[in-house]
């Protein structure tokens, strides 16, 4: 009997278990509402530079074809020219600014030339002065529309 009273008490546990689960009231997920997607942007693409510096090389004469030859040392009533070549390959408005910084860190001498730029053209900045340069080193950079071309060189004076 004792076998009984547990079977019919695990059978009424068990049943009212199954009626407390089946009442209960269903959720319904819970459904996030839909996010736009959008699409990730295009990656940039830097356009050539449409005027670049190919070369830079300073000396004191120049050829008719604009070519300058090379040369470190000047003296001190020389010409200074800077010349700068430049490929486009497209025509294009360039500024260039070459700039004679002496030792001590002065202003020698700064100019710009204002060019358009086609194909592989050559500019020739020259660097006069009237009275005798001074003796030391100088310090040529130049920039093609405001930005360097990593050509900086130096040059002395003797």
């Amino acid at each position: 009997m004792k076998h009984t009273r547990i079977s019919y008490a695990l059978i009424v546990a068990l049943a009212g278990s199954v009626a407390i689960v089946g009442c209960k009231k269903k959720e319904e997920a819970v459904v996030p509402p839909p996010t736009a997607v959008e699409p990730a942007p295009a990656p940039i693409e830097s356009a050539p530079a449409p005027v670049s510096a190919t070369s830079v090389t300073v000396g004191n004469a120049a050829a008719a074809d604009k070519s300058v030859a090379a040369v470190s040392t000047f003296g001190v009533k020389d010409k200074i020219i800077v010349s700068v070549t430049t490929d486009a390959a497209t025509p294009a408005n360039a500024a260039i600014d070459a700039k004679l910084t002496y030792q001590d860190g002065q202003v020698a001498g700064q100019q710009t030339a204002n060019v358009v730029a086609g194909g592989v053209d050559t500019t020739n900045v020259e660097f006069t002065k009237a009275t005798d340069w001074p003796v030391g080193k100088y310090k040529v950079d130049v920039t093609l529309n405001g930005q360097p071309v990593g050509f900086t060189q130096e040059i002395e004076v003797k």
